[in-house]
């Protein structure tokens, strides 16, 4: 490939990723889990086969670009499906658990691809499309065991009896405070009008750059050029570490298979970050801190990976970084996602924060150019910038609510209101349709 024409590979999957993501949510909330969830993953398993089969640069940017518009609905659809079933202050964790697959993916996908790639020559194929083909039918084959495996909602669920059914909706109801959970599109309105979503949106894009994973690799093999290298920013620098990871350690002096068995440990150390923080957010009912804390330790990272060209100093950057940045990305959705009254408002705002966060895919395939080489200070530079803001932004985000909590309970002490907790079943009806304006609403700091 000349030019940018990798950059644009890599790029074209994200626009077509985000734009599928609010429709998606909304298809979910039309229809059910089990069917929307195993429909899109049919599409993108045949997607993922098809690419396999590329044999230029126009048939790669297409099936690229399906990829992305059938992938994109997942990762909001099942954040959202977790607040259908867990309490606000137990979602954190189970979101957690959810991305952390995509950390495990991170560290054990590059061994599978180069193992897969011996299969060069099978059929006549290259390694590199054997990784798809088989990538793809596993795809398939998961998703037609998890349409007859999903529960939808707890009140359909099968494992369960009746009288736990009637304990999960009580907490529920307890925790949503009768809140609408019906479809309507005045809750997409709702959404769309909400300021606060559009602060996540614009804070969770100042941290996805830095997680290509192997298709990043797959490309490379096709083309027979070398990645950009190094990118980082929640989702901007997200986007960006699976490339700059095999990059550094390679200039330590490792090699093949003992270079991609180095990327696994700041995977790991990231997954373990990754739950920790969920379960501690979830514990303490506290995610501002958590937010602006990871932000830091993101910094701290990038700091030493551009501030020195001592490779051993880079390579324990990359813990630092790929730690706050991986444990950023369910815990912005989770503090999101409990500050969002009513289904339908959060399945659109759960999207939207996911979709525009994940814009810095198609920033971080630009960020990282061979001409930077070798420092790559611009795209180094760019990502801790995006870092800051994502941290000076859920500082004023932290002030704000509980800023605005405590004006709530001002103003329901001089009308004699009672406390949220002790709101009749007739007064949380009367306010039902107002989400997270309802007068006995308070927000998650």
């Amino acid at each position: 490939m000349k030019g940018l024409m990798y950059n644009n590979a890599l790029a074209i999957f994200f626009p077509f990723y985000v734009a599928a993501e609010v429709p998606s949510n909304i298809a979910l909330k039309r229809t059910s889990p089990s069917f929307w969830f195993a429909f899109i993953m049919v599409l993108w398993a045949l997607s993922t086969v098809g690419m396999g089969f590329v044999k230029n640069y126009t048939q790669l940017m297409v099936i690229r670009a399906m990829l992305g518009f059938f992938e994109g609905g997942l990762f909001p659809g099942v954040n959202y499906y977790i607040t259908t079933w867990y309490r606000r202050h137990e979602c954190g964790f189970r979101m957690a658990i959810f991305f952390s697959a995509a950390t495990a993916a991170g560290a054990f996908g590059g061994l599978l691809a180069r193992g897969i790639t011996e299969m060069d020559g099978v059929g006549n194929l290259h390694g590199w499309s054997w990784i798809f083909i088989i990538e793809g039918l596993i795809t398939f084959v998961v998703a037609i065991w998890a349409y007859f495996q999903i529960h939808d909602y707890p009140s359909t669920a099968r494992f369960l009896n009746q009288e736990e059914k009637d304990e999960i909706a009580r907490r529920l109801l307890h925790d949503r405070s009768h809140l609408a959970d019906e479809w309507a599109f005045k809750y997409v309105l709702d959404a769309a009008k909400d300021w606060k979503i559009w602060m996540h949106m614009v804070i969770t894009i100042g941290q996805s750059s830095s997680l290509f994973s192997s298709e990043v690799v797959v490309i490379d093999a096709f083309w027979g050029t070398s990645p950009p290298s190094p990118h980082l920013g929640i989702y901007t620098p997200l986007y960006s570490v699976s490339l700059f990871l095999p990059t550094i350690i390679k200039a330590m002096g490792y090699k093949d298979n003992t270079a991609q068995l180095m990327t696994v440990p700041p995977y790991i150390v990231a997954c373990f970050f990754t739950i920790s923080g969920g379960a501690l957010a979830d514990r303490f009912k506290q995610r501002g801190v958590f937010m602006i804390g990871f932000c830091l330790l993101a910094i701290l990272g990038l700091v030493m990976l551009i501030a020195t060209p001592n490779i051993h100093v880079q390579y324990a950057g990359t813990f630092l970084a790929a730690s706050g940045i991986y444990a950023n990305v369910p815990g912005g959705v989770a503090w999101n996602s409990n500050n969002i009254g009513g289904h339908t408002k959060r399945a659109v705002g759960i999207a939207a924060h996911v979709a525009f966060g994940n814009m810095g895919g198609c920033i971080a395939a630009f960020l990282f150019q061979s001409k930077h080489a070798p420092r790559y200070f611009p795209g180094f530079g760019t990502l801790i910038a995006t870092l800051s803001m994502s941290a000076i932004l859920s500082l004023i985000m932290t002030i704000y609510l509980r800023r605005e909590n405590a004006r709530r309970d001002r103003v329901a002490k001089e009308n004699g209101w009672p406390a949220p907790e002790n709101y009749t079943e007739e007064m949380k009806e009367a306010e039902r349709e107002k989400g997270d304006h309802a007068s006995f609403f308070r927000y998650t700091i």
